[in-house]
């Protein structure tokens, strides 16, 4: 009978399969960093059903008929399966969930136009990730990331980040429309800070930025925790009530009034499951319209996930001479397939999350952490009845938080270059200004080629880039264009 210890590092094994101790790391550190991960992210599981739940369509319908506990599990459940497959197929530390701004741009920028269903907007972040697929898969890719301007990539994270920001200032009634007066936007009600409501958005605002100051981990995930229990307390003692259609009571909460659950564990509901039409946005919108937001769409997921994937590499000491991580090819086609996972599932493009280098920082290295994480979020799928208990006012101060975050890469921008400082310029007020991300992304390309037009620099223009332009230009003078044409 052999004494011999067994090979806990066989391909067997799963030191082995992972190669846990191959890239310095042991079990520990990955179970540590798949929690740290999970906690940095888990506020997605909150924050996304508030974002695309609460925004009707173009026929007046709100996803899944309103019930973010739904789209609370979907998310959830959609994140989970997602990780663990980034984990097992990449074995790569990076976890995936609903995109932030992606989910904002679907709601605000796809389905609230004219015509235009729930069901018709998933069909076209499906569309997008099986693009995105194809290009992965055919080497084009490069060709795609090469076509735009590195800065303008910048410019368009950095106005997704402004139109966050002020999504969340005008749901917690920061900024509000005066009901006179020659001003569009006010501060609160009558130029002043009001109500109860807005305290739990202040407190938790303030509360996740001290947090982060301090480095704890998951400090999103507490600051809506912390405001939403504060919530209730002051709910229970003050009674304020909700916001009235009429604009009475308006220091009231702004969305659903905050109280203890009935229950906390509940079976999750993944009816929102397969609720997409993959084409049914062509006779809503046109072709021209529906190329442009696939366009916008595959812009901002494709280029975010190189971004992301090459940062946590870094940060891992993943990253070969080149630059790039191991199993490049492999994590590329996971996250195009959380592309269409998440319109598939309803919830919105699902991509890389940099919350991921927490993880890293706890000493993941290897897919194990992802699985880990990918696990939790599937537990989570059974706690989607706390999620119809938190407000705006306590859910916001997120959306401000990640703003921020985006806001932070506008230093990679040469504000001295007026070629490239001017279209980004446009690019970043268009979307916050105008409530559209695609007109901040088609002000941004249409100056941008017209700029290098002027200075005689034309042959520098991208053919994919002439494409987009003159496409944008239709699209922004579609109006005018029928009228013409007696359409």
């Amino acid at each position: 009978m052999s004494t011999t210890a067994p090979d806990t590092r066989s391909p067997g094994s799963l030191d082995g399969f992972f190669q846990i101790s191959q890239r310095g790391s042991t079990l520990a550190r990955e179970l540590r960093g798949g929690l740290a991960t999970f906690f940095t992210m888990a506020y997605i599981v909150v924050l996304n059903p508030l974002i695309i739940g609460t925004v009707p369509d173009g026929t007046g319908e709100l996803l899944a008929g309103g019930d973010l506990a739904v789209i609370a599990a979907c998310t959830a459940l959609v994140a989970g399966v997602l990780s663990v497959l980034m984990g097992v197929v990449a074995n790569y530390p990076l976890a995936l969930a609903t995109g932030l701004g992606l989910n904002a741009f679907v709601a605000y920028g796809i389905a609230s136009l004219d015509g235009m269903t729930w069901a018709d907007a998933m069909g076209l972040v499906v569309l997008e990730g099986i693009i995105i697929l194809v290009l992965v898969l055919t080497g084009f890719r490069e060709a795609v990331f090469r076509a735009v301007p590195t800065q303008l990539k910048t410019a368009i994270s950095v106005g997704i980040g402004l139109f966050i920001t002020i999504i969340g200032l005008v749901d917690a009634g920061i900024v509000r429309r005066p009901a006179s007066g020659p001003v569009p936007v006010e501060l609160g009600v009558g130029g002043f800070l009001a109500g109860w409501p807005t305290v739990v958005f202040l407190v938790g605002l303030f509360a996740i930025a001290a947090l982060m100051a301090l480095r704890v981990q998951g400090a999103i995930l507490y600051g809506i925790v912390g405001g939403t229990l504060l919530a209730i307390l002051v709910e229970a003692v003050f009674e304020i009530g909700p916001q009235a259609p009429d604009g009475s009571n308006p220091t009231g909460w702004g969305l659903g009034v905050p109280a203890l659950p009935d229950s906390v564990v509940a079976a999750p509901d993944f009816s929102l499951l397969g609720q997409f039409s993959l084409l049914g946005s062509v006779e809503a919108i046109g072709f021209t319209a529906l190329f442009l937001l696939v366009f916008t769409l595959m812009l901002a997921d494709f280029f975010d996930t190189m971004g992301t994937m090459v940062a946590v590499g870094a940060e891992a000491g993943l990253l070969d001479e080149e630059g790039n991580p191991p199993r490049t090819r492999q994590i590329l086609v996971v996250d195009s397939i959380g592309a269409i996972a998440g319109g598939a599932g309803g919830v919105s493009s699902n991509t890389s999350y940099i919350e991921s280098a927490s993880g890293v920082g706890e000493g993941a290295r290897t897919g194990l952490a992802s699985v880990v994480t990918g696990v939790l979020f599937l537990l989570t799928t059974f706690l989607s009845p706390l999620v119809a208990i938190v407000p705006h006012e306590a859910a916001t101060p997120a959306l401000v938080v990640v703003g921020f975050l985006m806001m932070q890469q506008v230093v990679g921008i040469d504000w001295d270059d007026l070629e490239i400082a001017f279209p980004a310029f446009l690019t970043i007020v268009f979307m916050p200004f105008t409530y559209s991300i695609t007109a901040g992304i088609g002000a941004g390309f249409v100056t941008w080629v017209l700029l290098k037009v002027v200075r005689g620099k034309a042959k520098q223009v991208h053919p994919l880039m002439w494409l987009v332009a003159v496409l944008f230009l239709v699209y922004f003078g579609i109006d005018p264009i029928r009228g013409l044409l007696g359409v």
